[in-house]
Formats: C-alpha cells, structure tokens, sequence
C-alpha cells in the first residue's frame, strides 16, 4: 500500500484544514519557522483525518492556537533558553483567544496523538540530533543511545523505523 502523504485530507475537510493552515502558515511565518510551519500542517492534516474529525466543531482560531501549542508544549517553544521561543499567553494573543481555550485544546491533540515533550514524532528536524529520545532503542534488553552503539545496529535500528530519517 503506498505511503500516504503527511499533509492529504479527506476532501470534505479540505476547507477546514485550508482555513485553520492559513492561520498557522500566518504565525509561523511571522513569528516562528518554516519547520514549526510544516509541523503545524502535517498535524492539522492528521486531526482533519481523524473519523470524526474534531476539527469540525469549534473556532478554526482555536484549533490553529492549539496546533501550534500543542507542537510548541513537544519543541519547548515557551523555553526561554529555545529558539524560536514566545510565551504561550503572547501564542494566543497572535490567534486572538484566550489561553485556557488554546490549553484545553492542546492537551486534547496531545492526548489524541499521545505526543510527549521531544517526542521525535513531531519534533523540528533540525533539532533532532539535540533529542535523546529519538535516539533510544532497546538492545538486549538494555536502553542505549544508538549513537553509540555498532555501526550494524545503527543500520538495523535505522532500516526498521526506530531512530530518525
């Protein structure tokens, strides 16, 4: 079966997903990065997957705040020691709503998607070499860094999924 691409929505969510990617592009663009950019829309695409999808209740300015918070809670965007960093009441003024609602949403996607702070799922690219999950596989029972470990076992964990492309 072939893969299906990160950003493809089911066409009766096209609209939808236009409208809430158009809000991110915006902040993102201005106030953050094309990585935080192309996270944001990968993500919106999976949410308008979902079946039902939650995106079709709720403001559209909601759901981009949350998106962009949700990714931001993962790459410590509200980390003042980060870059890009903005504080997360300045995220929300950016959509024009309030923190709780963008919160509250947030932890829904983070729930939904079981997204953790680092997790190399949905972690900038260009910080990946800088996230130690990313790197951790079991091998013989024992935790390690692959980076670390045989060439061989670099190769396997890497051919099987396990660390970053």
């Amino acid at each position: 079966m072939p893969k299906q691409n990160s950003e493809s929505v089911p066409q009766q969510m096209q609209p939808v997903y236009d409208e809430i990617t158009h809000l991110t592009d915006a902040v993102c663009r201005d106030h953050l990065d094309d990585e935080y950019g192309q996270l944001c829309r990968k993500l919106a695409a999976a949410l308008a997957r979902k079946r039902p999808s939650p995106l079709v209740r709720g403001k559209p300015e909601i759901w981009a705040c949350a998106i962009v918070y949700a990714l931001g809670t993962v790459n410590f965007l509200f980390d003042k020691t980060q870059t890009p960093y903005l504080r997360a009441d300045d995220l929300c003024r950016l959509f024009g709503v309030s923190q709780s609602s963008a919160a509250n949403k947030a932890k829904q996607i983070r729930d939904m998607f079981d997204m953790v702070q680092a997790d190399p799922r949905w972690y900038r690219p260009s910080q990946m070499n800088d996230n130690p999950i990313a790197w951790r596989v079991m091998v013989n029972g024992f935790i390690v860094d692959v980076r670390m470990m045989p060439r061989e076992i670099q190769e396997e964990a890497y051919r099987k999924g396990l660390i970053p492309r």
